[in-house]
């Protein structure tokens, strides 16, 4: 009976990988394409749009405006949830329960309405078209994610070993930067990676928040989609997606993904 279900499942669980395998299958042999337009499959092959990506100095500057972004805000997301990770697990307070609601809030909501309410209330304050309110804006979409990883990782660390150093002398600090830190740094670790990967690839509320003179890369890949259809845009996509698989090669063969999102 259990082979009977068992080779079903399988089946269904190929059909869905094959589901979301194939746009990627599509764009890796676009990217490779002679053509001037998209065509599927091209007719001829090349290097060129790789080329015309390295050649072109705005998409460049969108390219290092999304890497710098991305790292600066993966920093702030760590210095923030780290903190309030600590506080939710180890000190339960009080008021434990309504900060990690408050900081995972933004998942319930949709990108979009999401980015709205931050047009609204950036507007408001002149952070519109600025790096600033870029990154900020980056910040309330990767905090959630982080916070919840952290959580994950400081609730499966045994504290007796924090409780056995404390009294054995070491002061607060001592111990958090000596027993804790070592033992939740895979979920550091990738709750780093996956900050990093979400600012870098955000693309709904940077189009709500971005200016003619301040964009990142998703942002100028979907204007440059908006104008033209060239096979650069299928390009730049492996790119990033090769990105993001050697970050999650990095995690896996520095910490394990088991280990970083906990047990």
């Amino acid at each position: 009976m259990e082979n009977n279900i068992r080779w079903p499942l399988k089946v269904a669980v190929a059909i869905l990988l094959l589901f979301l395998l194939v746009p990627v299958l599509i764009v890796i042999p676009l990217s490779f394409s002679n053509e001037n337009t998209l065509r599927f499959p091209p007719s001829s092959w090349s290097l060129r749009w790789y080329g015309e990506f390295l050649a072109d100095q705005r998409m460049l500057g969108a390219f290092r405006v999304s890497l710098v972004m991305a790292a600066l805000v993966t920093s702030a997301t760590l210095l923030i949830a780290l903190p309030a990770a600590y506080v939710i697990v180890r000190l339960k307070t009080a008021g434990s329960e309504f900060l990690y609601n408050l900081f995972t809030s933004p998942l319930l909501l949709p990108t979009i309405v999401l980015g709205l309410a931050i047009l609204i209330i950036f507007a408001s304050a002149g952070l519109l078209g600025t790096y600033t309110g870029i990154a900020l804006g980056h910040l309330v979409l990767t905090l959630p994610y982080a916070l919840r990883i952290l959580v994950t990782a400081l609730g499966g660390a045994p504290i007796i070993i924090e409780e056995a150093a404390a009294s054995l002398g070491a002061r607060p600090f001592t111990v958090f930067r000596r027993i804790t830190l070592p033992t939740i740094a895979p979920g550091l670790f990738s709750a780093g990676a996956l900050s990093f990967l979400v600012s870098f690839d955000e693309v709904v509320i940077t189009l709500f928040l971005a200016g003619p003179r301040v964009t990142t890369l998703p942002v100028e890949m979907f204007r440059r989609l908006d104008t033209r259809s060239d096979p650069m845009i299928a390009a730049i996509s492996v790119l990033t997606i090769s990105m993001t698989l050697l970050v999650v090669l990095i995690v896996h063969r520095s910490v394990g993904l088991t280990k970083s999102f906990g047990r």
